[in-house]
């Protein structure tokens, strides 16, 4: 797309009273809600010629211009990064993210990430949110491991994002955690939200908190720890590690959430060889494992799966030579 779009919408009695950000974007197909949100604000779409705030209730009669802006270039360098795909289509892209890859710039990881091995491995890859870029759809931490979906195209990325904010997507993850979990099965229930000093962390104690669900279930039991399912229900930040932090069973070697300070209990109770385990752990035993998603074309219903990274691997396979109690 060379040009921008240029648009004239006349509001009829049926649309009275929309908010103008939503009645936009039911019109408009090419770029989401938070995109043309920005361009309202900007005055780059406007109501009878004047700036309105995006949720403006529009009036009969009313009369919406505005230009949708050609995507412009991201100033990011395609570069060759390391990483596993699973399913690749004109639509979509799933890979395997390997721990240890920041999946999105950010200050101190500004080469190197998931987006700049996609930009080098899909070189027309098509605008979308305004530039041309890969259409992260959600986000791994950088020392998550597992299944990630990246859309192709603004039209998959919108269907994609539909998907996940309305909880159509099955998120599957595998999490090692500290401690035997006396039950087999349960569902945590804590809002979660900002950590009300520590602002790089999220917390259930939160000022400003979002409801948040996880369900889990035992899948193997260890001397020192559990390797547990979890279903995400819901999509906050950190989730899976905040909660098992708060029920008790932090997620092994996530310093951040279950801290050296629970280490050094879980070491002092250690009578099977379990400190040795711990101790060889670089990052957080998290494993995003099973993605089930519908075809943003086809509307087919897709499932993928990764395998555990060889570091779980070996620790769990460490577990498993200790004698269980």
């Amino acid at each position: 797309m060379t040009d921008g779009i240029a648009f004239t919408i006349l509001v009829d009695e049926p649309d009275s009273g929309k908010r103008l950000d939503l009645l936009v974007a039911s019109r408009i197909s090419v770029c989401s809600r938070a995109h043309l949100a920005g361009l309202i604000r900007n005055g780059v779409i406007r109501v009878m010629g004047a700036a309105k705030k995006p949720g403006y209730r529009v009036r009969p009669g009313d009369e919406i211009r505005g230009c949708i802006p050609p995507p412009q270039p991201v100033p990011l360098e395609p570069e060759p990064v390391e990483f596993n795909i699973l399913y690749e289509d004109p639509y979509l892209i799933v890979v395997d993210k390997p721990p240890g890859l920041v999946v999105h710039p950010a200050p101190g990881h500004y080469s190197g990430t998931l987006v700049h091995g996609i930009l080098y491995h899909c070189p027309d890859i098509e605008g979308i949110g305004g530039e041309l870029r890969p259409g992260i759809v959600h986000r791994l931490d950088k020392d998550t491991s597992g299944t990630l979906v990246v859309a192709k195209n603004a039209a998959a990325h919108r269907h994609l994002a539909r998907q996940f904010k309305s909880r159509k997507v099955t998120k599957i993850y595998l999490a090692l955690v500290q401690g035997q979990i006396k039950t087999n099965s349960g569902i945590i229930s804590l809002p979660v939200g900002r950590h009300p000093v520590d602002r790089k962390r999220m917390s259930i104690a939160s000022r400003k908190s979002r409801s948040a669900e996880t369900a889990w279930q035992v899948r193997e039991r260890f001397a020192g720890a559990t390797l547990i399912d979890l279903n995400l229900k819901t999509g906050r930040t950190h989730q899976i590690r905040v909660h098992c932090a708060a029920i008790g069973h932090p997620i092994v070697g996530d310093i951040v959430y279950g801290g050296r300070r629970a280490n050094k209990k879980y070491i002092a109770k250690d009578k099977n060889g379990w400190s040795d385990v711990l101790e060889s752990v670089s990052r957080q035993m998290l494993h995003a494992w099973r993605l089930e998603l519908t075809h943003p074309a086809t509307d087919a219903p897709m499932s993928f799966e990764s395998p555990l990274p060889q570091d779980m691997q070996e620790v769990l396979c460490n577990l498993r030579k200790i004698i269980n109690v």
